[in-house]
Order: C-alpha cells, then sequence, then structure tokens
C-alpha cells in the first residue's frame, strides 16, 4: 500500500507533537523513542523513517520556531547597520526559540554544532544553511561581497556560542544574552570591515 504524501506529512506532525508534549512534560532526557512513538500511537521502526534520534525532533522543531522568527523579522525589517539588522535577526529567533530552551542543549552539541557532520534527516543542515543564507542576504545589503566560508564560520560558531550561552543565561529575562550577542555581533562586523579594508 502507498503512502500518500499528506499522509507522510499527518505523521511527521503527529510525531512533533507528541515528541514536544513529552518534552515538555517529563523532560529530554527521560523521554525515549518509544515513549514519542507510542504517544503518536505509531510502532518505533516508522519513527526512525522520519526522524534518526531525539536531537533531530528538536531540531525540526527549531526549524519551525526558527522559520516563524524569519517571516516575522521579514515584515518588520529593521534598517540599521550590519550590526543592528543581526542582533535584530537573532533576537527575534530567540524569542520564538524560548518554548524549547530547556531541551536545546542536546541539539547544540550535536546537530548545530560547528563540527557536527551532515546527517540523514538533513535538519541541522537545513537549519544552518537558511540562517547562512540571511545572514549573507544582509551582509550583502550592506554592500559587503559574497561572505568567504571562514567568515561563515566563524559567524556560525559565535551565534551557536550565543545559543549555548542563551540556554543557561539565568539573568532576568537573560539580558545577560543581549549584551554577549551585541559583543560577539560587534565582534563578527568589525573582523569583517578589516578583512575587506572598509573603514566603516
Amino acid at each position: 500500500m502507498r503512502i500518500t504524501s499528506e499522509k507522510k506529512e499527518a505523521t511527521r506532525r503527529q510525531i512533533i507533537e507528541a515528541a514536544l508534549a513529552l518534552f515538555r512534560s517529563r523532560g529530554f532526557e527521560a523521554t525515549t523513542t518509544r515513549d514519542i512513538a507510542r504517544a503518536a500511537s505509531i510502532a518505533t521502526g516508522t519513527l526512525f523513517n522520519y526522524f534518526e534520534t531525539k536531537e533531530s525532533l528538536v531540531t525540526a522543531l527549531a526549524s519551525e520556531a526558527l522559520a516563524k522568527a524569519r517571516a516575522a523579522s521579514h515584515s518588520q525589517a529593521v534598517d540599521g547597520t550590519l550590526e543592528e539588522e543581526l542582533f535584530a535577526l537573532v533576537a527575534a529567533e530567540l524569542r520564538q526559540l524560548k518554548p524549547l530552551r530547556a531541551f536545546l542543549t542536546p541539539v547544540l552539541e550535536t546537530v548545530l554544532s560547528p563540527l557536527a557532520s551532515v546527517r540523514r534527516d538533513g535538519d541541522g543542515e537545513t537549519f544552518r544553511l537558511e540562517h547562512l543564507e540571511i545572514v549573507s542576504a544582509i551582509a550583502r545589503k550592506h554592500e559587503f561581497a559574497d561572505l568567504s566560508p571562514v567568515a561563515l564560520q566563524m559567524y556560525w560558531a559565535l551565534y551557536t556560542g550565543v545559543l549555548a550561552f542563551w540556554v543557561a543565561d539565568k539573568s532576568s529575562r537573560q539580558e545577560d544574552t543581549l549584551a554577549f550577542l551585541d559583543q560577539s555581533l560587534n565582534m563578527f562586523a568589525g573582523w569583517i570591515r578589516s578583512s575587506t579594508g572598509d573603514s566603516r
């Protein structure tokens, strides 16, 4: 029997919603893939046809949150310096990721790490590429030619560092993260300017 794309998407959605509910109620570590499959009313083997790991499930949730953040930031485009536009992008993403904050650490240590290998499901790679495309577009808007692979790698390391800091930030409304983000983006923009000979 052939499974339609609509049925596949419905099953994928069912898995994601079951995982989110379990992660919130039990925590990431205490939730097993067997628990998720049971809650989604599917066989454990079926779950692995959609997601290789629990981390890839959280990455899918994060990707959805970030798509919302990008749509919101696109409709409320900031017209400022390179640093201000990058800050607005990341701040919008952090707002959307907040409901997932308690279980992002395993994702940061695996699929989103600058050292991560590409996985079969590709969620982490898609997440990274979509974010870096927006960063490159913002840089081009500010008349910086396409960012080099080194610049993109440096940015991604800073970005994931900010996310890791934010996950553990105990300051009121994560104000320390915003200060760290501001400093990181100023450093990144300053490095780009100096490497291109731009005196702005």
